[in-house]
């Protein structure tokens, strides 16, 4: 009984409020909050300054929550009551419409490959890409399927003062983790495949404010980040959150839901998707069951909402960049021979930390003979692709190189011709004379024209300088000087 008159003297004093509260469409969320909870206040302070024997006061003491889940029905009801009645939304929207939307790309230095920046209404959600290489791939390695690597990360954090609260920074939450799982699904169908666009990519969805739908701004905000880091993508998405108000028979459809109508409304249906197609559904339901009318409604209406936002999503950047940041690797694929693999790394690595430190490109293999060579400075990784393909390229007799005297002993000189790849001239292939030293015909360092004369069953290369073309000669100075 002192429940009840409690609640009934908490709904005298604050309905009316209430009401003329969520019909000042003009409130932005903060406005509206911090008038809710004066109203609030007030009820407080009335109640602590009746009598100590009062059953109101009583009451209240007694369970120190029943003002506050009291105020909560009552704004609940006379929100749902307005949307029902009146078809008006809390901020004078017509149900059917999005908020303001505004978007900008390259918002941060480059150093971050990409970025975008997505606002509707009091959400805003700031999106970084990065573009790593086939090493930077996460390893998948905790469950039954080994050797499983994910190319594509999509990271959403949720921080304290993007609802005007603070509290520790801590590891990733549920939350955290879900919406980054349904931004991440939302835009996996439209990414390029790994042989079209070999990197790795991270995004970061980080939310700056939040007032509904944020995992949406995420899907519409990393959309514009992969355009402005030149990521070919199949087409661009964005997504839209739809709410739902059902009071009896009386169903009403919301499109783009903010905070109070996620808050205290019966549905969150986040809809993602290019202009042809869907690429990501999640619904979040506070009542039992749905018609499929219902749900094939909430479905068109979204239609037009991520269309909408779509729109202006493509007024800021409607392609994706042509070129990648110039501080992004430079990827360099060549395929080789399955065979070659153990020739390139070499025994415990030795060939390819060689490679790595004298050129700086990073280098990685897959078992097929993929190999994928990155660097910041795109000339490092065309320095370390030909020592490879040097070192991995069939050699056939009479093939004509132009090479280096890498040492010299009695009885000849060797002589690198392609990187990693080394022949010796007999002495008597020096010259179409007798030479007495070798030391009188060449020295190290010397560049000299060779053609491979022998390969022996052991592997060895003979060279020799006889019996060479001058047209063949230019065209080996020619190829030397486009492989340094």
């Amino acid at each position: 009984e002192g429940d009840q008159t409690l609640e009934n003297y908490i709904r005298d004093r604050a309905s009316g409020q209430i009401k003329k509260i969520l019909s000042q469409f003009e409130f932005t969320k903060p406005e509206r909050d911090a008038a809710l909870d004066v109203v609030k206040d007030e009820i407080a302070t009335t109640i602590t300054e009746l009598p100590e024997e009062d059953p109101i006061r009583v009451a209240a003491t007694a369970n120190s929550k029943a003002l506050g889940n009291t105020f909560k029905d009552i704004t609940k009801y006379f929100m749902r009551r307005q949307i029902i009645e009146d078809n008006v939304r809390v901020d004078g929207r017509k149900l059917d419409e999005v908020r303001p939307v505004s978007c900008l790309v390259d918002v941060l230095p480059k150093r971050v490959h990409g970025s975008g920046l997505f606002n509707r209404g009091l959400t805003q959600v700031l999106s970084t890409c990065t573009l790593g290489t086939p090493g930077d791939a996460q390893n998948l390695n905790d469950d039954m399927q080994l050797d499983q690597h994910k190319r594509y990360l999509h990271h959403y954090n949720f921080p304290p003062f993007s609802v005007g609260e603070t509290k520790p920074m801590r590891a990733p939450g549920r939350r955290e983790i879900g919406h980054g799982a349904l931004a991440e699904r939302a835009l996996l169908p439209v990414l390029p495949s790994k042989e079209q666009f070999p990197y790795v990519i991270r995004i970061v969805s980080e939310v700056l404010s939040s007032n509904g739908s944020t995992s949406m701004g995420s899907v519409c905000g990393s959309t514009l980040a992969l355009m402005d880091a030149g990521v070919p993508i199949i087409k661009p998405v964005s997504g839209a959150a739809m709410g739902l108000i059902k009071e009896g028979d009386e169903v009403r459809v919301l499109t783009d839901i903010q905070g109070i109508e996620d808050f205290l409304g019966d549905m969150d249906f986040k809809v993602a998707g290019t202009d042809t197609g869907i690429t990501a559904l999640q619904m979040d339901m506070k009542i039992s069951g749905l018609s499929l009318e219902v749900i094939a409604q909430a479905v068109h209406q979204a239609k037009s909402a991520r269309l909408h936002i779509l729109e202006k999503m493509l007024a800021c950047i409607n392609t994706p960049r042509t070129e990648t940041s110039p501080y992004a690797p430079r990827l360099l694929t060549i395929k080789i021979d399955s065979d070659m693999i153990g020739l390139v790394i070499g025994p415990g690595g030795k060939t390819i930390k060689s490679i790595t430190e004298e050129t700086g490109a990073k280098i990685d293999i897959e078992d097929d003979g993929i190999v994928t060579i990155s660097a910041v400075d795109e000339n490092k990784a065309k320095r370390a692709r030909n020592i490879i393909q040097g070192m991995t390229r069939k050699l056939h007799e009479g093939d004509v190189y132009a090479g280096r005297i890498t040492r010299i002993i009695p009885i000849g000189a060797f002589v690198e011709f392609l990187p990693g790849k080394e022949g010796m001239i007999h002495i008597s292939q020096l010259a179409d004379y007798r030479v007495g030293k070798v030391e009188d015909e060449v020295a190290v360092g010397d560049e000299v024209i060779i053609k491979v004369r022998e390969i022996d069953n052991k592997g060895r290369i003979n060279l020799t300088r006889l019996g060479i073309h001058p047209d063949q000669a230019a065209a080996a100075r020619e190829a030397a000087a486009v492989n340094r």
